[in-house]
């Protein structure tokens, strides 16, 4: 994959959308220290390039609703490419996992699901065990509280 170069100014553009989400053009060129129009060029460059992928708000869920945050380890039977489409496939349709990520090491998967309860919880694990989409095994832990969840901070990398 081939990388976009950036200069200081797109990282600030990047910075400041990440930070504040979609911002007027006026004051996203003051937050970067650039006049409005070039800012706006340089930020549908961004855009076009799918380096922004979107604008999203930070929404606290659990002040609206009773939720349950779980993180699971998963490990398959089998090491196919096969196996691997199948089981990424099932995943993308369960909306009660909102991160999946594909490991190496010890274990093939880490993901992290946002149910109801524990009860709901145990359903959805004991269905995907039926459905035979390729686990061996897994790890269930329960998050009791987050400590910390940030974006990665854009001038350190």
């Amino acid at each position: 994959m081939s990388l976009t170069k950036l200069d200081a100014i797109d990282l600030r553009i990047l910075a400041a959308v990440q930070t504040h989400g979609r911002l007027s053009k006026t004051a996203l060129a003051a937050e970067v220290n650039l006049s409005a129009t070039p800012c706006w060029t340089r930020l549908n460059r961004l855009e076009k390039a799918g380096i922004i992928k979107g604008y999203h708000a930070d929404i606290a869920i659990e002040k609206i609703v009773n939720l349950t945050t779980v993180m699971l380890e998963v490990s398959l039977k089998h090491h196919q490419h096969k196996d691997f489409e199948r089981f990424e496939k099932r995943i993308f349709e369960i909306d009660e996992i909102v991160e999946c990520i594909a490991t190496g090491g010890g274990v093939d998967y880490i993901m992290k699901l946002v149910v109801p309860n524990l009860d709901e919880y145990q359903k959805l694990i004991d269905e995907l065990l039926i459905e035979e989409i390729g686990i061996d095994r897994f790890f269930t832990y329960i998050v009791t509280r987050q400590i910390k969840s940030i974006k990665p901070a854009l001038d350190k990398l």
